[in-house]
C-alpha cells in the first residue's frame, strides 16, 4: 500500500491539474488575499446580554443568555478595490497640495459591504467635503444629508455624524464619519459646503447633541425649545406616562422593564 501511495505521489508532475492548483492558490494569497493571521480586527464597541437588553427585572424572550458582539469594522489596506483607490489617491493629492496632509485630515479608510467610509478628522471636515466636491475627478455634488449614532462606551468617541455624499458625475456613493467625544460634541457645519444639510444639522443637534459650529440657525426642529437632553441618545430614559385600559393601569415603558 506504501508503495502505491509513492507512484502516486510521484505521478503528480508540475504540469498537472493538482499542481496547478497549489500554486494558483498560492499566486491568490500572495496578490492580496487575507490569510486568517492577517485580518483586519475588528473594534469591540459594546457587548450585550439577551434579546433586547433587559437588566435587573428578567427577561422574559427566552434569549436571556444571548451574548452579542457589538463590533465595527477597522481600517482597510490596500487595494481597496474598484474606484476606491482612485478617490482616495485624489483627495490624498489634493489635501497633501494644500499642505493639510492626508493622514492629518483622514483617520482611516475603511471598506465593507461593499461601501467606502473615511473617517475624518473633525478639525478637518469642511476641507474634505469641499475638495470632494469641486475636484473634478470626485465630483460628489450632493449631500444626502447627515445623520447621528451613539456608542456609549466607545470612551471619547461616543458620538459620531455620519455623511451621505452622492456623485450625479460618476454615480458614485460615498460615506464619511466623525467622531467626537461626548464631553466636547462640536463639529464645523457643512452647510456652507452643502446648503441642503441645514436641516438635517438642525434634526442631529436635537436628537443627539451634537453642536455644529458655523451653523447659520442652530435650534431644535422636533422637540420643544425646553426639552432636557436628546431622545435618540441610547441612554436617554424610555420615559412615558401610563395608560389606562379596560380598567387597568398600564405604568411607562421605564417602570415596567430596565432596558439598554
Amino acid at each position: 500500500m506504501s508503495d502505491e501511495k509513492n507512484d502516486a505521489a510521484a505521478a503528480v508532475k508540475p504540469g498537472d491539474a493538482t499542481t496547478d492548483a497549489q500554486s494558483t492558490s498560492k499566486a491568490a494569497l500572495e496578490a492580496g488575499s487575507q490569510t486568517p493571521g492577517d485580518r483586519t480586527a475588528f473594534e469591540v464597541v459594546d457587548v450585550r446580554h439577551g434579546l433586547f437588553g433587559v437588566h435587573g427585572s428578567g427577561d422574559t424572550s427566552g434569549y436571556g443568555g444571548l451574548v452579542s458582539t457589538i463590533t465595527m469594522p477597522g481600517a482597510s489596506e490596500r487595494p481597496y478595490g474598484g474606484w476606491f483607490d482612485e478617490a482616495v489617491d485624489v483627495l490624498a493629492e489634493i489635501l497633501g497640495e494644500s499642505g493639510t496632509g492626508f493622514d492629518a485630515a483622514v483617520e482611516s479608510v475603511v471598506v465593507d459591504r461593499g461601501e467606502l467610509t473615511l473617517h475624518v478628522a473633525r478639525e478637518h471636515l469642511v476641507e474634505v467635503v469641499q475638495a470632494l466636491r469641486d475636484d473634478q475627478d470626485l465630483r460628489f455634488e450632493l449631500s444626502l444629508g447627515v445623520s447621528g449614532v451613539h456608542y456609549p462606551h466607545e470612551a471619547g468617541r461616543e458620538l459620531h455624524a455620519v455623511y451621505h455624499l452622492f456623485s450625479v458625475t460618476h454615480s458614485r456613493a460615498l460615506r464619511l464619519e466623525v467622531s467626537v467625544p461626548d464631553e466636547d460634541p462640536h463639529l464645523p457645519s457643512s452647510v456652507g459646503v452643502y446648503p441642503a444639510n441645514d436641516w438635517h444639522e438642525r434634526e442631529t443637534f436635537d436628537f443627539f447633541g451634537l453642536i455644529f459650529d458655523g451653523h447659520p440657525g442652530l435650534a431644535r426642529i422636533e422637540m420643544p425649545d425646553d426639552w432636557p437632553g436628546h431622545p435618540q441618545r441610547k441612554d436617554y430614559p424610555l420615559g412615558g406616562i401610563p395608560v389606562e385600559y379596560k380598567g387597568a393601569t398600564i405604568p411607562p415603558a421605564d417602570q415596567r422593564r430596565s432596558y439598554s
